[in-house]
C-alpha cells in the first residue's frame, strides 16, 4: 500500500477515535432520570441509553479500548510511512511522535470531548445503540483485559476498571474520610453533589399545600402585610386560582413604591409592580435547573406538573439544602414544648397530636389530619401564617411564630375565648384577603 494510502486510513482512525473520545464524553455526563425522560418522549437511541446511563462502567471501558486501538493503529501507520521517507533515523521518530502527539491531543483530547461535554444528550442519543452493540461483542474481552491489569497491580483493583471517574472519585472520598483527611459530613456533602443530577424538581420542591400567594386585585397595602407576617419576600401572584400563575410580586418593589407614593399603596394593585414568573416542569432535573436559574439570575421558580396546574415552587435554596443541609437564619425559631403561661394561654408545638390537643382542651376533634398545624390549614383553608387563628372548643388557636426558611409555622397559641364566640375561621391566612 502506498504511503497516501496509508495516511488516509489513518486520518480516518484518527476521527474515529474522535467521536470515540466525545461519545465517552456524552455517555459519562448523561444521568440515568434524563435519559429515562428521553425514552418516555420515545427519542430514538434513548433506550439503549438508558441502559447506558443505569451502569456506564462497561460502556466506557469498551469505547476507551475501541479509541486506544484505533490510535495505536494510526500512530504504527505514521510511524510506516515516516520509515519509508526518511529511513529509521531519529527524524521518523521525532516526526511521527511530534505529529501524532498533536493530533491526539487536539483532534482527540480536546475537541470531541468538548462537543460531548457540550451536548450530552445529542451526542448520547446518536452513539448509543452502536456503544450498547459493541458492548455485547468486546464486553467480555474488556472485562478479562481488566481482570488481568487487576491481577498484576499490587493491591486491590477496580472491579469495573478505574476508567469511570465518578464512581473512582466516589471510592476516592470514602477512603479520604475512612483516613480522617475529610469529615463525615464533608464526605456527604460531596455525594449529595453526585446525587443532584439524579434528582428531580419535584423532590425538592415547596408543595402547592405548603405556598403563601397573592391575588393580582390585591393593593399594594395588603401585599406588604402579607410580606411582613408570612416572612416570605417574594410571593407568586395568581389570576383566576392557584393553577393560574401570572407572576411573582417582590416585597422591595411594594416598598419601594409606597415609599414613592404613599397614596399608591392603597390605590395600586399588585399586577402593577409584579415581575414576570419562570416555570418548571417538575421532572427536571435539579442540577440542570441550578445551572438555568444561575443564568438567568432568578431566585424562584414555579413548578408545573404533567397536567399543566401548579405543582408548588422551587428556589434556589431548595436546591442548595440538597447539598448542605436545612438552612437556617437569626430570625428563624425552633419548635417549642408545651409552655402553660400566667394569662392562662398554652403555647404548643405545631406539630403535636391532634388526640393530644383534644385531651388537652377535653374536646373530641374528628378531622382528617394528625396535627395542630394541619388542622388550622385545614380549616382556614389556606396555608396558616403568624396571626391567623381558628375557634376549636372554646379555645382560639393563634399561629403564632413561623420558623425555618420556609417560615412553617411552629408553635400555635391557644387562648381561652367567651362561651358566646362562634368557631370561625380569619381570612387572613395564606394570601391577602384585606
Amino acid at each position: 500500500m502506498t504511503s497516501a494510502g496509508l495516511l488516509i486510513i489513518a486520518a480516518v482512525l484518527v476521527v474515529i477515535a474522535g467521536v470515540l473520545a466525545g461519545t465517552e464524553a456524552a455517555v459519562s455526563r448523561v444521568r440515568k432520570v434524563r435519559a429515562q425522560e428521553l425514552a418516555d418522549a420515545k427519542r430514538r437511541g434513548a433506550k439503549a441509553l438508558v441502559v447506558i446511563a443505569t451502569d456506564p462502567a462497561p460502556y466506557v471501558n469498551v469505547l476507551l479500548f475501541l479509541r486506544l486501538a484505533a490510535m495505536t493503529t494510526a500512530t504504527v501507520l505514521v510511524v510506516l510511512v515516516c520509515v519509508d521517507v526518511w529511513g529509521t533515523t531519529w527524524m521518523s521518530v521525532a516526526v511521527s511522535a511530534g505529529a501524532m502527539l498533536i493530533v491526539n491531543y487536539v483532534m482527540v483530547g480536546v475537541a470531541p470531548r468538548t462537543i460531548g461535554r457540550q451536548k450530552p444528550v445529542q451526542v448520547g442519543l446518536a452513539t448509543a445503540p452502536f456503544v450498547r452493540a459493541m458492548a455485547r461483542v468486546l464486553g467480555p474481552l474488556t472485562r478479562l483485559l481488566i481482570l488481568v491489569g487487576n491481577a498484576i497491580t499490587p493491591g486491590k483493583g477496580f472491579r469495573d476498571g478505574p476508567f469511570s471517574s465518578e464512581a473512582e472519585l466516589r471510592e476516592l472520598v470514602d477512603l479520604a474520610e475512612a483516613n480522617q483527611v475529610i469529615e463525615d459530613d464533608e464526605r456527604q456533602m460531596i455525594h449529595s453533589v453526585f446525587e443532584l443530577g439524579d434528582t428531580l424538581v419535584r423532590e425538592v420542591m415547596v408543595p402547592r399545600t405548603e405556598m403563601v400567594f397573592i391575588e393580582k386585585g390585591k393593593t399594594l397595602r395588603q401585599a406588604l402585610s402579607l410580606g411582613l407576617r408570612s416572612g416570605f419576600s417574594r410571593i407568586p401572584v395568581i389570576g383566576e386560582g392557584l393553577d393560574d400563575v401570572v407572576g411573582v410580586v417582590y416585597l422591595k418593589d411594594v416598598a419601594r413604591r409606597s415609599f414613592d407614593n404613599r397614596d399608591a399603596e392603597s390605590i395600586e394593585r399588585v399586577e402593577s409592580v409584579m415581575r414576570s414568573v419562570t416555570c418548571v416542569p417538575d421532572s427536571k432535573p435539579v442540577d440542570e435547573l441550578l445551572r438555568e436559574m444561575q443564568a438567568a439570575r432568578v431566585h424562584q421558580a414555579i413548578v408545573i406538573d404533567e397536567y399543566g396546574g401548579t405543582a408548588g415552587l422551587v428556589t434556589i435554596e431548595d436546591i442548595l439544602e440538597e447539598i448542605v443541609g436545612e438552612i437556617t437564619d437569626e430570625y428563624d425559631d425552633t419548635a417549642s414544648d408545651l409552655e402553660r403561661r400566667e394569662d392562662g394561654s398554652i403555647r404548643v408545638p405545631s406539630r403535636m397530636s391532634i388526640d393530644d390537643l383534644g385531651d388537652l382542651l377535653g374536646v373530641e376533634l374528628d378531622d382528617d389530619v394528625d396535627t395542630v398545624g394541619g388542622l388550622l390549614a385545614e380549616r382556614l383553608g389556606l396555608v396558616p401564617i403568624p396571626g391567623a387563628s381558628i375557634v376549636v372548643g372554646g379555645h382560639r388557636l393563634i399561629a403564632e411564630s413561623a420558623g425555618g426558611r420556609r417560615n412553617r409555622i411552629t408553635s400555635v397559641l391557644v387562648v381561652p375565648v367567651a362561651g358566646d364566640e362562634d368557631e370561625r375561621q380569619e381570612p387572613d391566612a395564606g394570601r391577602a384577603d384585606g
